[in-house]
């Protein structure tokens, strides 16, 4: 028994193992493709919850509160807006009680209406030796974010 190899017989082997090797290359090619596709959508993903938490920021106010001093003896308890929405009925409360700021000013002021993006609030606060020197505020409002919004803050002498 002999074999012979002929001329079409060495073409078709060249044509098997070319289109084996063409083959192959197809599948590991769709592999890198199914991996990039993979972190495209993931990329999306990321972006959309981005442009989502920019866009709530947009509708945030961000409320916050220090102490000024004016000339030597004379201190403010200033109440602001540092967020990119307005901020609505805004109220203030003490939860460990109201030695500093005067009471009138803080009915006559609180509930605000409204307290627009960087606009500010003064009250008249009263410092002597006695008074602590660390305060608690609670601030409480709406926003176009959410309904109720609440934040404790610190603000030192």
């Amino acid at each position: 028994m002999s074999v012979s190899i002929d001329t079409g017989d060495v073409i078709a082997g060249l044509a098997f193992f070319l289109s084996a090797y063409a083959t192959w290359q197809t599948v590991s090619f769709n592999k890198k493709q199914k991996s990039l596709v993979e972190s495209q959508e993931k990329l999306n993903i990321r972006l959309l919850e981005k442009e989502n938490e920019d866009a709530l920021k947009e509708k945030r106010a961000d409320l916050g509160t220090s102490f000024i001093k004016l000339g030597s003896s004379k201190y403010r308890l200033k109440i602001w807006n540092k967020g990119s929405a307005t901020a609505k009925n805004v109220r203030l409360e003490f939860p460990e009680g109201n030695d500093v700021i005067i009471d009138s000013e803080v009915t006559d002021k609180f509930p605000m209406e409204s307290l627009e993006r960087y606009q500010s609030v003064e009250l008249i606060a009263i410092v002597h030796m006695q008074t602590k020197r660390k305060h608690v505020v609670r601030l409480i409002w709406e926003d176009d974010a959410q309904p109720y919004n609440e934040k404790l803050s610190y603000p030192t002498l």
